[in-house]
């Protein structure tokens, strides 16, 4: 993994560029959108950026007990058995091309991702580094490992893995703490008109959407670094 949380602040910079990255853990564009970015930031390690991973939910209804992903993809796109093993091809190549892995059949079903976005805004409270490792290791669970990202035990597994708080996470998950938070980032969002994941605001002005490749992130970092070396110059 490129190793990004060096120049991640651990609090606003008046000179870093803020970065919204709106995201679902169950979205497999969203892990190749991350590793690109990342990729990006690591091209450009005198960046300071100031990373937030905004809470969207691709099924906001999806029960407890998931549903099968072969089901789901027919009967909410309509995709096709061959349709079907075009993308999750494409999306292996991509993701490799990125440092990411998707295991054949690991997602063999869409689970409800509530409770890991709540999990995350916990992780953000603690630091923006925190926030990007667990959402890293959430993609990764899901979409490498095949485990549910809404299961309590998957849950409180990564964060303990990852060093941070496992009982202050389990209290987290135990109660409806910063479900309401999550809700109106989740509407903000929406209002903002964002309907498709990734989609990533940068200096809440430039959006780059869906599983870009670095070059993307890249251009349009260098760019908004540019115009806020500008700014400063004619201050």
């Amino acid at each position: 993994m490129n190793d990004t949380t060096a120049h991640l602040p651990s609090h606003a910079d008046a000179d870093a560029i803020r970065i919204d990255f709106v995201s679902d853990v169950a979205c497999p564009w969203c892990a190749v959108g991350l590793k690109s970015l990342e990729t990006a930031l690591a091209r450009l390690p005198d960046l300071k950026v100031d990373l937030h991973f905004q809470p969207f939910e691709l099924n906001p209804q999806m029960p407890a007990e998931g549903e099968d992903i072969e089901e789901h993809l027919t009967r909410k796109y309509g995709s096709t058995t061959e349709q079907r093993t075009q993308i999750r091809d494409h999306l292996r190549q991509r993701g490799a091309a990125v440092g990411f892995t998707f295991t054949e059949g690991a997602r063999s079903r869409i689970w409800n991702t509530f409770d890991a976005h709540r999990l995350l805004h916990w992780a953000g409270l603690q630091s923006p580094a925190a926030q990007h490792d667990l959402k890293l290791a959430l993609l990764t669970a899901y979409h490498t490992d095949g485990r549910n990202p809404g299961d309590r035990e998957v849950l409180l597994k990564t964060v303990t893995a990852l060093g941070l708080d496992s009982a202050e996470a389990a209290r987290v998950l135990d109660s409806d703490r910063y479900a309401e938070e999550v809700r109106q980032a989740e509407a903000f969002w929406q209002q903002q008109g964002i309907s498709s994941v990734p989609s990533v605001i940068i200096n809440e002005r430039y959006l780059v959407q869906g599983g870009q490749p670095p070059e993307a992130f890249e251009q349009a970092l260098r760019r908004v670094a540019a115009e806020q070396s500008k700014a400063r110059q004619a201050e």
